[in-house]
């Protein structure tokens, strides 16, 4: 896949934040669940806990001088079904590791929607924020890779992952995908390492979604008022 290609066929990508979180990513960038712990200080088996096993809740963190940050649950995914998919000899530990060293962004609103609309997260609100494809690539690209399936869930028939999952963009067999797959289907994931710290720079709006009520929170001056959601 070509960098314009990715550019035309996916001009926006989208993240789902925890609620209230705005703010700070706005302030210091979108960080990794690894970058998180890092700035907070988080070690031993605290860490150990956070990083490297299933969170089946939503995990509080605390640093003096810092806000509290919330560390969303990954419950989508379980180690029985993990030990099943997992190729390349790798454990779950070690999946969810590879995990929380990313930032994750969906190319595709459709994925956004389902989601959003998934049983673990329809009733309780989430922030929403829509990105740049292009300015956020040109910046980060060293540190980009693209993922063909939902990394990061294993509920129903969960797809083989391993360590061929994340590919550069350069390498990623788009045009093959596409002859059998909707556009949705045929990139899945945008990945970005450790952390966007110039998160705001790339951001062209960020919503606060409940059910059906949709809020502005922010959007960049002169922007698209219709850009999100």
């Amino acid at each position: 896949m070509q960098e314009n290609e990715l550019i035309r066929w996916y001009p926006r990508l989208y993240h789902m934040a925890e609620d209230g979180s705005f703010p700070s990513i706005h302030d210091h960038g979108l960080m990794s669940t690894t970058a998180l712990l890092d700035v907070y200080g988080i070690c031993g088996d605290p860490r150990l806990a956070i990083e490297e096993r299933l969170r089946p809740e939503i995990v509080e963190i605390a640093k003096d001088g810092l806000p509290n940050a919330a560390i969303r649950d990954n419950k989508p995914m379980s180690d029985s079904a993990l030990q099943k998919c997992l190729q390349d000899g790798l454990t779950p530990f070690q999946w969810y590791k590879i995990l929380n060293g990313k930032t994750f962004f969906w190319l595709h609103k459709k994925r956004l929607h389902k989601l959003l609309k998934a049983k673990a997260y329809r009733d309780r609100p989430h922030t929403i924020l829509t990105f740049d494809t292009a300015s956020l690539v040109a910046a980060h690209r060293d540190n980009v890779l693209l993922s063909p399936i939902n990394s990061g869930a294993t509920i129903m028939n969960p797809q083989p992952r391993g360590e061929g999952t994340f590919m550069k963009i350069a390498d990623y067999p788009f045009a093959e995908r596409r002859k059998t797959r909707p556009l949705e289907n045929a990139l899945v994931e945008l990945t970005v390492a450790y952390s966007v710290p110039d998160a705001a720079t790339h951001l062209l709006a960020a919503q606060r979604v409940n059910g059906n009520e949709i809020e502005d929170l922010w959007r960049k001056t002169g922007g698209d008022p219709h850009e999100g959601l």
